[in-house]
């Protein structure tokens, strides 16, 4: 699991529809996730800490929440298939006691940046999702695995593999 934050909203320039970006901590990755207008207004809101005279639906979310006894533990986005993201919220209670909640991931993450909770997105999401963010960290990876690889010799190998050999007749 990677932790992500909020990049932003942007807009598909093709369709219009809102997009929520998330990246992970070193900027490398970034995860776009097409979501409905209502809740791209609802994260902006809280990007820019914009209050409102009364709760909105993911405001009274975590109300509902913490007047049960619960706090929001974390989010978790955890599946695509089809383009379509899955995603659970994890509530936890004074005892420890931790309840899932499915949700769409535009959902969990208005609700997470709410109360500052963490945002984990899956392995499998990050590869079949995300974007590079950092070309030029990517293609200096990429040279120095080439150089690597180039400069292996036969001879690496051969001990490579009786120390292997060596370590499985120990068992």
């Amino acid at each position: 699991m990677i932790e992500m934050k909020v990049m932003g909203i942007a807009l598909d320039t093709r369709t219009g529809s809102p997009i929520v970006v998330l990246h992970d901590k070193a900027n490398r990755k970034a995860l776009p996730i097409w979501i409905g207008s209502a809740e791209a207004s609802a994260i902006i809101r809280k990007i820019e800490n914009l209050t409102v005279a009364r709760p909105m639906t993911h405001d009274l979310i975590i109300n509902i929440i913490e007047k049960t006894g619960y706090k929001l533990d974390r989010v978790e986005i955890n599946d695509v298939e089809k383009e379509t993201y899955y995603a659970t919220l994890y509530l936890v209670d004074e005892n420890g006691k931790t309840v899932e909640i499915d949700s769409r991931p535009s959902d969990a993450i208005a609700v997470a940046i709410r109360v500052d909770a963490p945002i984990f997105v899956t392995a499998n999401v990050i590869s079949s999702g995300s974007v590079s963010t950092d070309s030029a960290k990517d293609e200096e990876e990429a040279q120095e695995f080439k150089n690597f690889v180039q400069s292996l010799k036969p001879s690496d190998f051969e001990k490579l593999l009786k120390d292997n050999d060596h370590h499985e007749s120990d068992q």
